[in-house]
């Protein structure tokens, strides 16, 4: 923001000083150091990514930190030090960095569902950062609970949905959870097969659409698509599928492997697109740098596992 404000005081000043030459002079000296700002941004950014990848976390928040000195208000850079932080077992500053994120995008579901997983890992409930979040936000409850149902905290997703109303997620959900909570995987299953058989269900021809726009290797659409159906079913593993192999084709292979893994979670008997999405996995870290999870994941399906 500031370099941009840097290069319109020097268009205005050029306006008002009628100094043409000074001007265009002053204006390209601006557009080279905002330039070469992006490109310390970037350059630091990625390799940090790269370095959280393999493992080498100490490296990645020091690149991050130097993102933060660049762009102090870039919710990505928090998103990335509070997982790095988390990663190398710093959760405190894990958690700091991810309540900072969610306070930028508050219905962001990745932001959320990071900073349960730190609050997990230290053994803490929401509760203990609910003062220090949006909490009253709809959406962020509707994520909340969806989270939640994915780490199998099943009594604390029932206790978020009371307060939400009454809609379609509101009741897939609870059945969900019901069904978790009995054991009763015949119930889980039932619904999957019956949404396969009714072809003019609104899931099925949208499954359909993005096994076209796979095999088209139309990536950019399928961004767009992907995600958008995420955000409308985010109890749907084959949207978690489709957006992290648009991610993996469209440049940002991290947030696609974080993407995939999330999908597993949701997946219930479904061997083919399991392997669909651990071939996924493998390929997003070969992406990153990364060959020893991407044969782990590539033996998976050679496995059977």
């Amino acid at each position: 923001m500031k370099k941009k404000l840097l290069v319109w005081m020097v268009m205005g000043a050029s306006m008002v000083m009628h100094y043409d030459t000074y001007a265009q002079e002053e204006q390209e000296s601006a557009e080279v150091y905002l330039e070469e700002y992006t490109d310390e941004f970037q350059e630091n950014f990625f390799e940090a990514l790269k370095q959280k990848g393999i493992q080498n976390y100490d490296r990645a928040v020091d690149l991050l930190l130097k993102c933060k000195q660049l762009e102090p208000e870039n919710s990505v850079v928090d998103y990335e030090l509070a997982k790095a932080y988390m990663l190398d077992k710093k959760y405190v500053q894990a958690q700091d960095y991810a309540i900072e994120a969610l306070l930028s995008e508050p219905t962001d579901y990745w932001y959320l569902d990071n900073l349960l997983t730190i609050l997990d890992k230290q053994g803490s409930r929401v509760e203990t950062v609910k003062q220090r979040i949006p909490y009253e936000n709809k959406k962020l409850q509707q994520n909340m609970a969806v989270s939640l149902f994915k780490m199998k905290k099943y009594k604390e997703a029932l206790k978020v949905l009371e307060d939400l109303e009454n809609s379609q997620l509101k009741s897939d959900l609870n059945r969900k959870i019901n069904d978790s909570l009995k054991k009763d995987k015949q119930n889980q299953i039932a619904p999957v097969v019956q949404i396969e058989e009714r072809l003019d269900d609104p899931l099925v021809q949208l499954k359909a659409q993005m096994e076209q726009l796979i095999a088209a290797a139309d990536y950019k659409l399928l961004l767009d698509e992907s995600q958008e159906a995420l955000d409308s079913y985010p109890l749907q593993p084959y949207f978690y599928y489709a957006y992290g192999t648009a991610l993996n084709n469209t440049g940002n292979p991290n947030k696609g492997i974080e993407v995939l893994e999330s999908g597993l979670d949701y997946l219930l008997d479904d061997d083919s697109l399991r392997n669909k999405i651990y071939r996924q996995l493998s390929e997003g870290y070969s992406k990153i740098g990364n060959p020893q999870k991407a044969n782990e994941y590539l033996n998976k399906i050679n496995s059977g596992l």
